[in-house]
């Protein structure tokens, strides 16, 4: 893997996952950047959120098309990852699935 050197926050890059431990999500796969560029410019980590084209519809999980493929951005399986799992960009997630990404994060973290 190649150390990717910009990360940019809605792009997204194919993640290499593994290893996972139990219910965690695996293998190599998209996953968007979630974390603000400001984080992302001064580490070497970035929080990203896996994508995936077979899942149920939870309110957690928001519904997009990628690549013409639909799917969803996984937020219940975020995770941190060092910018060597980042194997290669595979392009920019639609500002309105990355806004309502933001939006959902912001209410499970924050449930005011």
């Amino acid at each position: 893997m190649v150390a990717v050197r910009s990360v940019q926050r809605g792009h997204v890059y194919l993640v290499a996952l593994d290893p996972t431990e139990g219910s965690e999500i695996r293998k190599t796969r998209p996953c968007v950047v979630v974390s603000p560029d400001e984080l992302n410019e001064h580490l070497r980590t970035c929080i990203v959120a896996p994508m995936t084209t077979a899942s149920h519809s939870y309110p957690f999980r928001i519904p997009c098309r990628f690549q013409g493929k639909t799917g969803h951005v996984v937020l219940d399986q975020i995770r941190t990852v060092d910018r060597r799992r980042l194997v290669r960009e595979l392009g920019t997630l639609s500002a309105q699935a990355l806004e309502r990404s933001l939006r959902v994060l912001t209410e499970m973290f924050d449930p005011q």
